[in-house]
């Protein structure tokens, strides 16, 4: 049984999901798909994608022998390949950490214009006077911030790690400034009863979802999961049977004992979790409810700048290319190693 998307609650009676349709006809678009492929082998190009970008590149990435993941595997699995060039369909801060871990390589982005609310509302010329003014907190910052925070950081984590980084630290009797993400901050709070100063942006996608609305549509699907990433409001996060990653969420889907599933982040990552679990029914969470500014915003928009045109293009013409400050680059290496390593350390 193929897997299905339930619409009813986030998208108005008269819509359709055109949302997550390719806008190109099919003969314009294989064709460009055959190009890339052609590209990507004459030139040593490897296409990593994250699982918030359009289903047609994850699907080429995956088709090419690329990546469709996180944002810190995305970087990893660029280091890792023996190609000389990576082309990163994700945000301008993905396109950093990959530089950041394979300065040697050529990193290209079909649209350098492609941000993220978390990047853009922790600036540097701001954050780094911030740090300077609390000395005695260690810094850690969320791995969705420019490479000029993460240089300034003594840690960088990701969502699926970040809160046992959170609880290491803590246990030593740290305290801990922690940027950008507001909302994931006060849950890792909640979670290890750390000694947090927060930092107060947002993802302009997950602060959408509202707990009323939430609740409405648990009540119209009662045996269904509520899976949430915590980047959303934590009154969203409590009502979660699951709280985590975009690859733990995947993984709930994959392996929960549940047929049907409530989806509170970026609706590009249901390409994923259907192909991985074609069995389950995903709805995805409703982002309308009491203080929202729209009623239809599970898609990030800077995501929706990657595009086959775009690949194509910094393919044939060799721009967009990434760079970064190597004394920049050298800093926010040693606090993303140090997360590498600690994860590492978990394993063993």
């Amino acid at each position: 049984m193929k897997s299905t998307i339930d619409w009813e609650t986030s998208v108005p009676a008269t819509a359709d999901i055109e949302h997550l349709k390719p806008h190109l006809e099919e003969q314009e678009q294989q064709q460009l798909i055959e190009k890339i492929k052609d590209k990507l082998t004459e030139q040593n190009a490897v296409l990593v994608a994250h699982y918030y970008t359009d289903p047609v590149l994850q699907q080429l990435a995956d088709e090419t022998g690329g990546c469709v993941s996180d944002s810190l595997e995305m970087a990893r699995f660029g280091k890792d390949s023996p190609a000389e060039k990576i082309i990163v369909a994700g945000v301008r801060f993905m396109g950093e950490t990959a530089k950041i871990l394979s300065p040697e390589k050529t990193i290209l982005m079909p649209d350098l214009e492609a941000n993220c609310s978390l990047d853009l509302g922790c600036a540097a010329e701001d954050f780094i006077p911030f740090c300077d003014q609390h000395p005695d907190h260690t810094v850690v910052v969320y791995s969705n911030t420019s490479a000029a925070v993460k240089a300034r950081a003594d840690w960088v984590v990701t969502s699926g790690i970040a809160t046992k980084v959170i609880e290491h630290l803590s246990a030593q009797g740290k305290k801990i400034l922690w940027a950008p993400d507001r909302h994931l901050g006060k849950y890792i709070q909640m979670v290890t009863g750390a000694d947090m100063l927060l930092w107060q942006a947002s993802c302009i996608v997950h602060d959408e979802f509202k707990a009323d609305a939430l609740l409405a549509l648990k009540h119209k699907h009662p045996d269904a999961k509520i899976l949430v990433h915590p980047e959303s409001a934590y009154t969203v996060v409590e009502m979660a049977d699951v709280v985590g990653s975009t690859t733990q969420l995947i993984n709930a889907v994959q392996n929960m004992d549940a047929q049907t599933f409530i989806v509170a982040t970026d609706n590009r990552i249901f390409y994923k979790m259907q192909e991985l679990a074609p069995d389950r029914t995903l709805i995805e969470a409703p982002t309308g409810g009491v203080g929202a500014s729209c009623t239809m915003c599970a898609h990030c928009s800077w995501m929706a700048m990657n595009s086959l045109q775009g690949i194509l293009d910094v393919l044939e013409q060799g721009h967009n290319e990434v760079t970064v400050d190597e004394t920049v680059r050298i800093k926010a290496f040693e606090s993303t190693q140090r997360l590498l390593d600690f994860a590492a350390s978990l394993k063993n």
